[in-house]
């Protein structure tokens, strides 16, 4: 092997590991670009693929289905009737908690639907919504479970009223600002 084949192997290897140490770089910042994109649910979509990869991959493919759903904000008059809507539901937990807490799980999935997140099953919901609200969907997820143990009378009070907290919660951040409505012009 002449001189400058051995060179040519050297910067042959060398190559090789400066393009293995940038890839590895890249996959650990990506690791940690969703990890503190996604809180809590980074460390639920790992636990449930079983291993980083697959995890993270689903994670981006939910970024990319929610990229592309038409979710908007609330107009003001929708804003106004759906605050009014969620007033009602906390004053009825006060004679009824298991109602209230069936109402305002039925006023979150509303709220979601008029905004454009598609309404396939629950989980798919909460999927959706850890893309854009990733701090509460632990907390959401942890009221609809208490509204269905509800349904079965298998939910205590101070459980309801948790969940009441976790939707509002999730309510006022679904609420958001509302868009601001064209103006009618009188012609």
């Amino acid at each position: 092997m002449t001189s400058t084949q051995v060179l040519v192997a050297v910067a042959a290897v060398v190559a090789l590991i400066v393009v293995l140490a940038v890839a590895l770089a890249l996959r650990k910042r990506h690791t940690r670009t969703l990890a503190d994109r996604f809180g809590p649910e980074y460390d639920r979509a790992l636990e449930t693929a079983g291993e980083r990869a697959k995890a993270e991959a689903e994670l981006d493919a939910r970024t990319k289905r929610v990229e592309h759903l038409p979710i908007r904000p609330l107009t003001t008059t929708e804003h106004e009737r759906f605050a009014g809507l969620w007033r009602s539901a906390q004053e009825r937990f006060v004679d009824s908690p298991p109602a209230a807490v069936a109402e305002a799980d039925q006023l979150v999935t509303e709220v979601m639907r008029v905004r454009g997140y598609p309404m396939t099953d629950f989980e798919q919901r909460a999927a959706d919504l850890s893309v854009v609200h990733p701090q509460l969907v632990t907390n959401y997820r942890a009221a609809h479970a208490i509204a269905v143990n509800s349904a079965g009378q298998q939910a205590s009070t101070e459980d309801l009223r948790q969940a009441m907290v976790h939707y509002r919660a999730l309510f006022e951040e679904l609420l958001g600002a509302p868009a601001s409505e064209p103006e009618l012009v009188a012609h």
